[in-house]
């Protein structure tokens, strides 16, 4: 079903109901006028990137703010209808899967700012990790508690560990379940992202994430429990771990640049056992 020219100027609430959300794309629709304008804020005079649309009314106020916006939506239905809806000038809406964009196609973008689906959330903060642009995203509440997690609470992992290395990360408001249709069981929250320009390589970003899978024990032990996925025996995996720093630490309890260094120092130690 496509939306009128009403749709986007209209009850939002009706709109968003106009659309049989697809669970398959994690879709909640935003109906909160106030929270979009909230957003577009950040995004003042800039060129901006929207990460699924959905029905618009995010997109209507970015429109209004910013210099340039880049709506990227995969749902057909809904790409039509902003295409029909908003005829900004300064509006591009491309129909395909994020994720697959070659945005370097475009004019330098200055920020992203979006609502973004849930189950996206991870693969997210991982690209943006290796774009250097700030970003104003609203996410699950649990998901950001993650992000900002210090060490030693129970919500510190290995999101907390990759959100503090690459960005400063800012609380800015908690949105409750009720500003989208269908209401989610659970609140969201808008974080700021700020990129620290440091870059995680992709061999200690994989050690990061085996040491924070066994996060409350001794890191030597952590090393041998994730021997088979580094493809060492136990014994090889013991005798590198005995050359780490901090090796009776546990890794819940480390701060993130301390973890980073334990995971540049392991694959400095492989190479090292490799070549003997």
């Amino acid at each position: 079903m496509l939306i009128s020219s009403f749709a986007v100027t209209g009850n939002h609430s009706s709109v968003a109901r106009g659309f049989k959300p697809r669970k398959s794309l994690g879709q909640n629709f935003l109906i909160s006028k106030d929270i979009a304008v909230i957003e577009a804020k950040y995004a003042k005079g800039m060129t901006v990137l929207e990460l699924g649309p959905g029905t618009g009314i995010l997109t209507r106020e970015l429109c209004k703010s910013a210099k340039h916006v880049i709506a990227v939506e995969k749902d057909a239905r809904l790409a039509d209808a902003i295409k029909t809806s908003l005829k900004e000038e300064n509006l591009k809406i491309i129909e395909a899967d994020f994720f697959s964009v070659d945005f370097s196609k475009f004019e330098g973008i200055d920020i992203m700012v979006s609502n973004i689906p849930y189950n996206l959330s991870s693969k997210l903060i991982y690209w943006l990790s290796g774009m250097n642009i700030p970003a104003l995203i609203c996410m699950q509440k649990e998901f950001a508690e993650h992000m900002i997690a210090k060490p030693g609470t129970r919500n510190y992992s290995k999101l907390s560990v990759v959100s503090s290395l690459s960005f400063n990360v800012h609380r800015v408001r908690d949105v409750p379940a009720g500003n989208f249709y269908p209401k989610p069981r659970v609140d969201s929250t808008i974080v700021y992202l700020v990129p620290k320009h440091s870059q995680i390589g992709s061999e200690a970003l994989a050690m990061i994430s085996l040491i924070m899978n066994h996060k409350k024990k001794r890191l030597r032990n952590a090393i041998v429990d994730s021997s088979k996925e580094l493809g060492l025996t136990k014994s090889e995996a013991r005798k590198i771990s005995e050359g780490l720093k901090d090796a009776d630490s546990r890794p819940f309890q480390l701060e993130p640049e301390q973890i980073l260094e334990i995971a540049t120092q392991f694959k400095g130690l492989c190479k090292l056992r490799t070549s003997i």
